[in-house]
């Protein structure tokens, strides 16, 4: 017979999980590298930027700095993404739950 308390308690503990997980994200940090190396980006698995460190010969051409901007960001996020769906993987014991967007 289902049982609806037991099924709100397992939520609650769901919850509480998730609320843990998306705490412990704000401390992952990953870095994103374009152009060998050239430009390096910084960020958390929340998506916040936390450095970004250019080498002094990637200075000389804009257009070609932009271009390392984008793609170490870029390159940056998607391991940021890997590493919260790997968190929220845990926690949730790998159930896909309709309506949960990654990242938060």
């Amino acid at each position: 017979m289902f049982d609806m308390a037991k099924m709100m308690k397992q939520a609650q503990q769901l919850q509480g999980k998730m609320e843990a997980a998306q705490a412990e994200l704000e401390s992952v940090f990953v870095t994103g590298e374009a152009g060998s190396g050239a430009v390096k980006i910084s960020v958390n698995a929340k998506m916040a930027v936390q450095s970004v460190s250019i080498s002094p010969e990637a200075l000389g051409d804009a257009g070609m700095l932009e271009d390392l901007i984008k793609l170490a960001l870029e390159d940056a996020y998607a391991k940021a993404n890997t590493a919260t769906q790997d968190k929220m993987k845990s926690v949730t014991g790998g159930l896909n739950i309709p309506g949960l967007k990654l990242p938060f």
